[in-house]
Formats: C-alpha cells, structure tokens, sequence
C-alpha cells in the first residue's frame, strides 16, 4: 500500500513538472509569435516579408513532422526535448543580439524563425510519447486536459499584453522572453525524475529498423485502424472550418459586427471568446469521455460544433457573436482534446511520436492553413468575410456527415 501511494506522488510531483514546463513554453512561443511579425515589418515595411514569417513557422511541420515522428519513437524522448529547448533558446538569443549590435535583418529573423519552428516538431514528437509515458493511459485524459486548459490560459493573456509591449518597447529585446521561458521549460523537464520513453523498446528499434521502415510502420497502423482513420479525417475538416473562422475574423468584425480591429475592446472579447470555450472544454471532456467513451463522445461534439459555427454565421450583434464564439471554441475544444487522448490511449508506446505526429501534421498542418486560404479566396473573390467563414462551416459539414457514416457509429 505505502509503495503505491510513493509511486502516485512521484507520479503528481512529476506531472507538475511537466505541467510548468509546457505552460513555461507555450508563454514564450506566443510572445515570438506576436513579436516576430512586427520585428519583421519594422525590419522592412513590406507586409510580404511580414506573411513571408507565418509561412516559415508553418513549413516545418508538414516538411519534418514524419521524420520527427519516427525519431522520437526511437530516440530518448527527453533528450530531443532538452535538444529541442535549448537549441532553441540559443537560436533565439541571436536576434536581440543582432539587434544590440545594429545587424538585424528580415532574413535572419526568417531563418531562427524557421529552424526554432523545426526544433518545435521535434519537441511535440517527442512530448506525444511523453505524457502518456508518464502519466500511464488511465489518467491520460484528465492530464491532457489540464495541459490544454494551461495552454489555452496562456494564449488568452500573453498575445493582448505581447501587443501592449511592442507598441511600447521594440520587438527585438521582448524576444529575450521567450529564450528565459525556453531555458526554463528545458530545466524543468530535466528536473522530471520518471521515464519519459521506454529504454528496452527504444534501444531494440534503433538497431533493427531504419527510419523509413518506421515511418511505413506508423503511416501502416493509421492505414488500417479505422477509428484514427476517420477522426483525422474529421480533424482536418475540422481545422479547414476554425482555420477559416480565425482569418476572417477582423475583417467579419467590423463589417459584419460593425467592431473595428483596432481602438475597440470589443474586439479582445471577440478573440478570447475560443479560448474561453476552450477552458471549458478541458473542465468537461475528462467526465464526458469517462461516461460515453471517445468514439461516441466524437459522434455528439462534432454536430454541436457545427450548429455552434451556423450560429456565428447568423449572429449579427457583437454579444450574440462573442456567445456563439465561445460555444464554438468549447465543441471545437471538445473534439481536439477527444481525438488526440484517444489516438495516445490507443496507440502502442513505441508508435506513439509517430502516430500522432502524423495525425497533427494531417489534421492541423494541412486543415488550418487550408481553411485560411479557402476563406481567403471566397472573401477576394468580393464575398462577404461572412461567406469566407461559410465557405470553413461547410467542410465541416461534410466532416460531421462522414463522420456518422464511417467506423465511429459501429464503435460506439
């Protein structure tokens, strides 16, 4: 009896610290990626080297995530997120460096912006075999909702202040911000005393299979399990809808909702409104999916989300928006933190990085740039951005449909 309870506080002890560190991480993230934009423009005044930023944080994933995927699954879990951290820390610190001494330039910023994006996959490859390593799939669900919960905070508050700061102080120097929180999130995860990857198995793949072979065998287990199957599936119409909502949401705001993108408060309201349904989210879905079970808690959150997207479409007051908003960020929530639980409880330890590594880079790296360009598209053609957002709420309609027809149903 005593040996259990040391084993579960061990456990709690180690979670915390697992827990600091992602919440430490994401802080920073979110400071650089408020501030690298407006370094860039600073930089150069051409909003194409401005876009030219977002796109070089959004390659590596769809470049790296299978290779990262399939090392992770045989490397030491822990090291690639230490290497991941502090290589990131140091690749970051060139540019207030840079800055000090008067030799910052936009292509610099690109190419940290880019690397330090890489050295992300191969931290979220390593960190999907991570948790459920430490935590054990029992308590998956109700530890990766905290984290979620963690994160979602942090994006609540850091991205309004970081835009505070950089009306106030150069972007550059706030950039020292995220190489601290990097350097602190690394510390953190060393400090964790528990395994984060299974040594036996990890040392028996590095010496009998190549890193092709592993990628055949984690594209063939998602291949041929259904259930992951459909919900990535679903996951990418998912993403393309909230991809769409999230680039047209200024632009709906002030001709549709008649709030204008700078000057107002209501427009802080407006983004937060995702985040808050997304706290919700984390507080319900570890009761929600002990009750119903994954495959049929998917079947209920994807119909509510799409009806919470119709009633963003129809809302014509900031009020009704901001509501609909946050009841959409809950489903939406709901729905990602399901799928991705599911697909770590599932999964072997070994396949682990490189299921859901792929899983992501299909679902979010393909889904929400593709909704932001669909909407883009539809509102340039001389549509309302309303129409752009339809344009997201209809994919995922055909998403919701599959859904109900594919192996959830018989699963359920």
């Amino acid at each position: 009896m005593s040996h259990t309870t040391i084993d579960e506080a061990d456990i709690d002890q180690d979670f915390r610290r697992y827990l600091a560190a992602r919440a430490t991480s994401v802080t920073g993230s979110l400071v650089a990626t408020v501030a690298l934009p407006v370094l860039v423009y600073q930089l150069t005044g051409s909003p194409g080297w401005t876009s030219a930023i977002a796109v070089a944080e959004a390659l590596p994933y769809l470049l790296f995530g299978l290779i990262a995927g399939a090392v992770a699954d045989r490397a030491d879990r822990r090291a690639l997120m230490l290497i991941a951290d502090f290589g990131g820390a140091a690749l970051l610190a060139t540019i207030p460096v840079a800055w000090a001494f008067g030799v910052l330039t936009a292509p610099h910023v690109l190419v940290v912006g880019f690397c330090v994006q890489t050295l992300f996959v191969i931290f979220d490859s390593a960190n999907f075999g991570a948790l459920p390593t430490l935590v054990g799939k029992q308590r998956l669900t109700a530890a990766y909702s905290k984290v979620y919960a963690a994160t979602t905070l942090a994006e609540l508050a850091i991205p309004p202040l970081t835009g505070l700061l950089v009306a106030i102080v150069s972007p550059a120097p706030l950039i020292a911000v995220n190489v601290v929180t990097a350097l602190a999130s690394g510390l953190l995860v060393r400090s964790i005393v528990r395994p984060l990857s299974t040594p036996k198995d990890t040392a028996d793949r590095r010496t009998t299979t190549s890193i092709l072979a592993d990628i055949r065998t984690g594209l063939a287990f998602l291949a041929r399990h259904r259930v992951v199957r459909a919900l990535t599936l679903v996951g990418t119409t998912h993403s393309v809808a909230s991809g769409a909502y999230v680039a047209m949401l200024v632009p709906w705001a002030d001709r549709v909702l008649g709030v204008p993108p700078s000057g107002d408060w209501r427009i802080a309201v407006l983004f937060s409104g995702w985040g808050v349904g997304g706290l919700l989210a984390s507080r319900i879905v570890p009761r929600l999916n002990q009750r119903y079970g994954g495959a049929r808690l998917a079947l209920g959150a994807l119909p509510v989300s799409l009806l919470c997207g119709c009633a963003v479409l129809l809302s014509t007051h900031w009020i009704a928006a901001a509501l609909s908003a946050t009841a959409w960020g809950a489903a939406y929530s709901t729905v990602v933190i399901n799928a991705i639980t599911y697909r770590q409880q599932i999964s072997p330890d070994e396949l682990q990085s490189r299921i859901n590594t792929t899983c992501r880079m299909l679902s979010w790296g393909i889904g929400m740039p593709t909704g932001a360009a669909l909407a883009g598209a539809v509102a340039m053609s001389g549509a309302s951005p309303r129409t752009g957002i339809a344009a997201g709420v209809l994919v995922l309609l055909l998403g919701v449909i599959a859904a109900w027809f594919s192996p959830l149903r018989k699963e359920s």
